[in-house]
Parts: structure tokens; sequence; C-alpha cells
């Protein structure tokens, strides 16, 4: 027998927002907020709307667990109980947790409505959860794969499947992304680059790695480099995939941007159509797979602290990329720099533009590897040829 269920949509992005439940909800929307009907059958699937589905299929398939308390969750519906990449990806992970910055101790709420958030926006005494895949024998060197914006670590599970057939291998979820805890920015963190470097300090003390290779994507290149500076003896190689090195990146794109206006930032990071697809489909010629996009989404569909994190994350990066990559330039190009750096670059990267890249790296004597074909995130298309390229890196800089 088919069961109806009550959903309100959101009249600003158009997104059932059936955990809006309260008087304080209706009290901040037009009254000509009607609502619609979504009829679940024996296949347990529940369609929403997004200002970017195709009208054509009808909405895009939510599948993501239950998330109660989280006035931005999803529920109300039947999701789909099939399995799926992202619970696969969950099972080959751990969790880990770590000391939480700052911050009061009191019930974090969403800047908007003044909900209370889930638990994963909680500050906690023990300290903030990060989820990681471990892959590769433990006695072999260690590498650490450090994923971009925004993006997870779901993104190097090709590179991760290369690289630990010779090396031990961790690849792990940034705070307010995946599977990692989504702190409510001023209650605990804030997302600063300080903070975040910081925070991968304790990560790695947590992990007990001490000698290894990082691998760092896109825009949290900077804090990596920021961490390396002070940590030099900890490094063997460093190795960045696109990141913002010149005075032209420091501008964000304007699809990135948009996160970060006033109020509308809000708004835009609670589609997750426009969070998760458009932003990955933006920045290169990507055509994923609706199974793949699903691991990507599903953070922004069980929990609105997943957009409040992504707009916190592009304030911050619009306010400070600029010094942050005049910083990077200055450690990278140092004479007391002395890790092996190589840098790889997607040449179809539609966000950050290859020139000045290879002068730069003239300058700093820093090999430069270019993959023709790849866009910003290249390790998501053409992971087996990133593996491949780390591998030769490691390689030629062991025998020198």
């Amino acid at each position: 027998m088919a069961v109806i269920h009550h959903a309100f949509q959101c009249p600003v992005c158009l997104l059932p927002a059936s955990g809006f439940h309260n008087s304080q909800f209706l009290s901040n929307f037009p009254s000509k907020l009607t609502p619609t009907f979504v009829k679940t059958t024996k296949s347990k699937q529940f369609k929403c709307k997004s200002l970017y589905a195709d009208d054509d299929d009808g909405g895009y398939l939510v599948d993501a667990p239950v998330q109660v308390g989280d006035g931005f969750s999803f529920y109300g519906g039947n999701y789909s109980d099939m399995p799926s990449k992202a619970d696969e990806w969950l099972k080959q992970g751990k969790f880990v947790k770590t000391t939480s910055i700052h911050g009061p101790m009191e019930k974090a709420k969403d800047p908007i409505f003044g909900l209370a958030m889930g638990q994963a926006s909680q500050v906690k005494e023990d300290g903030f959860r990060w989820f990681y895949v471990e892959a590769g024998n433990t006695s072999n060197q260690s590498i650490v794969l450090v994923h971009g914006l925004p993006s997870q670590a779901y993104s190097f599970r090709k590179v991760l499947s290369v690289l630990s057939q010779d090396y031990h291998v961790i690849a792990f979820d940034w705070l307010g992304f995946g599977f990692s805890d989504k702190p409510q920015p001023s209650y605990g963190f804030d997302y600063t680059i300080k903070e975040y470097k910081a925070s991968f300090e304790s990560l790695l003390d947590v992990l007990s790695i001490s000698k290894f290779t990082v691998v760092s994507q896109g825009y949290f290149a900077p804090i990596i480099a920021a961490y390396a500076k002070s940590h030099q003896e900890n490094l063997r190689n460093l190795i960045l995939i696109n990141p913002p090195l010149t005075e032209q990146h420091a501008k964000l794109p304007s699809i990135l941007s948009s996160f970060s206006s006033f109020l509308l930032g809000e708004i835009f990071s609670q589609d997750p159509l426009r969070a998760s697809d458009k932003l990955l489909t933006s920045c290169g010629p990507y055509l994923m797979d609706e199974e793949d996009a699903m691991v990507y989404r599903r953070p922004y569909l069980t929990s609105g602290s997943s957009g409040f994190a992504l707009t916190a994350i592009s304030r911050m990066l619009k306010k400070g990329l600029k010094d942050s990559i005049v910083g990077m330039r200055s450690t990278l190009s140092n004479k007391e720099w002395k890790v092996p750096t190589s840098i790889i670059w997607g040449m179809r990267d539609r966000w950050l533009k290859y020139d000045g890249v290879e002068e730069f790296a003239n300058y700093a004597k820093h090999e430069v590897i270019q993959l023709p074909k790849g866009g910003h995130h290249v390790q998501e298309e053409y992971g087996e040829e990133v593996g491949q390229t780390i591998k030769r890196i490691i390689m030629k800089n062991s025998l020198k």
C-alpha cells in the first residue's frame, strides 16, 4: 500500500525541507508556500528537487540515512535501502577523534533560523571525529593524501588503490567534509587556515605518522604548505596537485565565491546539487556517473552542517587566499626549503589557469608534470595515472 508523505519545499532552492517542522520555520517563509505530496512505492525511492535537477528525470534520488534533530536534514520520506558506493567507502574507513580547537560547550544552532544542529555539528569534550581510509602495509613508507575543495577522500580512491601496492597510504576527510564532523562555525571550529593547520597536526599525532610523503590537491595546499614550513623534518616529499600558486589564483571562481555571499551563501549551500555536483563538474571536464556523484552529494543531503561549513570555508578563502598564496610561494622558493617538491597539473583546469605556474616552478627549482586531459580534480577521472605519477616522483627522489 502506498504511503503519502507531507513535505514542504524551500521556496528559494526548491529543496524539500520537511526537517523544518516547527512554527519558527513556518513564520520565516511566504504564506503562498504550499505543501507538496510525495508518494513512495515499494521501491522505497524518495525524490526531491533542486535548481540543478534535470526536469526530464524528475529530480534526483535521495540516498542517505535519516539524521534526527538537524533542522536542515532530509527526512519524512523513504530512502533507498540498496547498497551504494558511499556505504562501501564508509565500510573501508575508520574514525578517530582529535582535540577540539576552541569554543563554547553550548548547543550549536544554525545561523538562519536558530534551530539546533545535529550531533556532527556539536562541540565534544573528547574532540571532533575524523573519517579516514587506510590501505597498504604499515611497514612501508607512508603517504598522506589530502583532498581539496569541495571534495572528499573518496576522490583519491583510484590513487589509493595504485599506491597501496607499494606504500602505506592514508586518505582522510577534512573537518566539514565527507564523513568527518562538521562543526558549526563559532562553536569550536571556525574553518580558518590556522585552525586547519593545527587540526592536521593533531590528526597526524593521533595516527602516529611522523615521516611521510604528503600529496595535497587544490585549495587546501596553502594549509599543507603552512604545516610543511615548520615540519620539514617530517616530510619525505611534497606533491601538489593543481594548487593555487599565482596572483591570478587568489580570486575565487564565481561559482565558489557565490557561497561566500551574505545570507545567499547559507541558502545556496543547502542545495545538494549546487554544493556538490555543480561545483565538481564546473572545474574540469568531468562526467561522473550517478553512483559516484551520490557519494559527494550525501553529506549535503543528510545535514545542513555540510553546507554551512562550505560557506565558512568559502568566506575564509575569499578573505585570506591571497595572503596564503604569498606565504606558500615564499615557503617553496626559500633557500631554506629542503623538501623535494613536485607539482602535478591537470591542464584542463577551469578554475586555476596554468599561466605563471611553470615560471614559478622553474624559479623555485621544482618539477612540474603536466596531465593534458585532467581538470582541477584530476585524481577523480585519471586516478590510476595520478597514482603512477606519484610513484615515479617518489622513486626518482629516493635515488637522489
